[in-house]
């Protein structure tokens, strides 16, 4: 499944090369594959060893990518979006490559993509939307905290497809390989969602996920997934300057995706959180799911943090 994760989106670059967008030959002043019309990115700082490791990774798992799908792939500047009727919306979103700022992919696009494409889709949203926090951060801040579409998920497919041709051709040791790609991909998760929290954070001032949950069992874990989906988009539809669509989905069926932060005990007991069905559901009133004594929500919020300390403490 891994080798198939960027093709629904890419089948079309390939058969239709003169729809493709046009690519300039790159450069690297400092390992990265932007667009060489874009201003020159710094390079990393001497000992920022968080940002050199992240660089040289995105560049390196790049390199295993043919060029066709690389071209098809590479992050350009953003083009219109909210302007679009819902079909439009949809088609040109779900084809669209990466952009700065980053496109807007509410979940119940994300949910129709996928689904159909067993997941396939979601990899190609995956893939996006690191590139999308990679290039931000470096124009932003001049520097990365993550490893991009090509450092995660290319990393990911790289290790499940030699691990499982190594176990297929019965190679001592390759069932480890797909052990190391799933313990990154889940990393990754994890800091995708710290990033998130650092985005939402500075415009509406509270983070919306705990990213921790991403270690959980599902679906809790898939909780915690389609509320950084919900989240992210809304952040990037801002940044853009649209007016947000609304989502049905993540805000009228299943109210948890787009609810204020809340903790495992908070959802476990509430269930007009759960689903549109269960709105008017009173609270469930059991002591095993009360909060802890003096338990103050606020500690979480680490609101009086600047979005560059919250930064430095990811480090």
């Amino acid at each position: 499944m891994a080798p198939l994760l960027l093709l629904c989106p890419l089948l079309e670059a390939l058969l239709l090369p003169p729809h493709r967008p046009s690519v300039q030959q790159r450069v690297f002043p400092c390992r990265m594959g932007s667009p060489a019309d874009w201003p020159p990115l710094p390079p990393p700082k001497q000992g920022d060893y968080v940002d050199i490791f992240c660089r040289g990774l995105n560049a390196a798992m790049e390199k295993t990518v043919v060029p066709q799908l690389n071209a098809y792939a590479q992050v350009r500047e953003a083009t219109p979006q909210g302007d679009k009727d819902a079909r439009e919306f949809f088609w040109s979103t779900v084809q669209s490559p990466p952009e700065l700022p980053g496109r807007s992919r509410p979940v119940w696009l994300t949910i129709a993509a996928s689904v159909p494409t067993a997941l396939g889709w979601y990899g190609w949203y995956k893939f996006s939307v690191e590139e999308e926090l990679f290039y931000d951060e470096l124009r932003r801040y001049g520097r990365a905290t993550g490893a991009g579409g090509y450092g995660t998920l290319i990393l990911f497919s790289w290790c499940v497809v030699v691990g499982g041709l190594g176990s297929v051709a019965g190679i001592p040791g390759a069932e480890s390989i797909i052990e190391v790609g799933a313990a990154w991909i889940l990393i990754s998760q994890v800091n995708l969602y710290l990033r998130v929290n650092q985005l939402v954070t500075e415009i509406e001032g509270e983070p919306p996920l705990y990213a921790w949950w991403a270690l959980l069992p599902p679906p809790l874990d898939v909780v915690v997934g389609l509320r950084q989906v919900h989240f992210l988009a809304k952040y990037w539809c801002s940044a853009r300057g649209d007016t947000w669509r609304g989502d049905k989905v993540a805000e009228e069926y299943f109210p948890f995706i787009s609810a204020p932060r809340f903790t495992l005990r908070t959802f476990l007991r509430t269930p007009s959180l759960w689903f549109w069905f269960s709105k008017d559901w009173p609270d469930l009133e059991l002591n095993l799911l009360a909060e802890p004594q003096g338990y103050n929500m606020s500690k979480f919020t680490r609101s009086d943090l600047s979005p560059a300390s919250r930064r430095n403490e990811v480090e």
